[in-house]
């Protein structure tokens, strides 16, 4: 038997643990249906696609029109543990949102190992900065801009609510709202598994992109959220999040959606009355 290698986890769990596609199988088949599902949307809905926010060819955005302007903006970003994982794959929940009035803006960046997680935060922040300043032209009101992130995502999700947005120039409070799912928030323990290999952090880069270190500054409300059946590792990363965030006064909800594993999760904002859809059309006020 392996000794701990991590947490409560021997050397041999920590794939189960901390590796969806280990814990998950089928990924590849549920990975398909997301993405057919999506192209279905991305070639139908009102967009504006590929939408420029810097310099890189994967700096871009897509933004679905709501069915009428000036509703909320709902910010999302993919996941893909930083290194796979696009916004074009990744839409098939669009129309739940839309039709309620919220403009939905996919977001794009750069992947390890071409770059670092480091640069994937600031790619995304810039992304939020760009949203505000210019999804008037677009129908989506600035002064409503919710985000949400799935995975990497989540992430993601955790470190623009840590950004110093008044730095910018930007109001504190840009962000409104915040959905954070099945999200990555351990990142000493990425070095501990396969997916290191490309995503290469250093302790350095750890520590530089952890959400424990870096406090919300946004107040804003939080949920978090995570499968029921996602393991136990998994899960404890969200429940630490959680207790952080209200630790830190954040108004923060602790979800569960029932059944849900880290490839069903995004299925469950194609259902208006699953808890998860719920929450987030409850923030969003639509």
């Amino acid at each position: 038997m392996s000794e701990i290698a991590y947490k409560s986890f021997r050397e041999d769990e920590m794939e189960y643990q901390y590796n969806p596609r280990v814990s998950v199988p089928e990924y590849p088949e549920l990975a398909k249906v997301r993405a057919a599902q999506a192209r279905k949307v991305r070639e139908s809905a009102k967009s504006w696609l590929n939408v420029a926010y810097g310099s890189s060819p994967r700096e871009t955005l897509d933004i679905y029109a709501a069915d009428k302007p000036g509703g909320p903006v709902l910010v999302y970003i993919h996941g893909g543990y930083w290194r796979s994982g696009s916004k074009e794959d990744n839409c098939n929940f669009v129309p739940t949102f839309t039709k309620r009035g919220a403009t939905v803006v996919l977001v794009e960046y750069d992947l390890c190992p071409s770059v670092t997680v480091s640069d994937i935060v600031r790619q995304t922040r810039a992304s939020i900065a760009w949203i505000y300043k210019n999804i008037m032209r677009y129908g989506g009101n600035p002064g409503k801009i919710f985000i949400s992130g799935h995975s990497a995502g989540g992430h993601l999700t955790a470190m623009a609510l840590a950004h110093d947005w008044e730095k910018e120039g930007l109001p504190r409070d840009l962000i409104k709202g915040a959905v954070a799912t099945s999200g990555v928030y351990d990142l000493d323990m990425v070095m501990k598994i396969s997916v290191q290999e490309q995503a290469q952090l250093t302790p350095a880069l750890a520590k530089e992109n952890s959400p424990f270190l870096h406090p919300p500054r946004v107040r804003c409300p939080v949920v978090i959220a995570i499968g029921g059946a996602e393991p136990k590792g998994w899960q404890q990363m969200s429940e630490d999040y959680f207790r952080f965030c209200k630790e830190n006064g954040l108004n923060a909800e602790y979800l569960v959606v029932p059944g849900a594993n880290h490839y069903t999760m995004s299925e469950k904002l194609l259902d208006e009355s699953s808890p998860l859809t719920q929450a987030m059309i409850k923030q969003m006020g639509i």
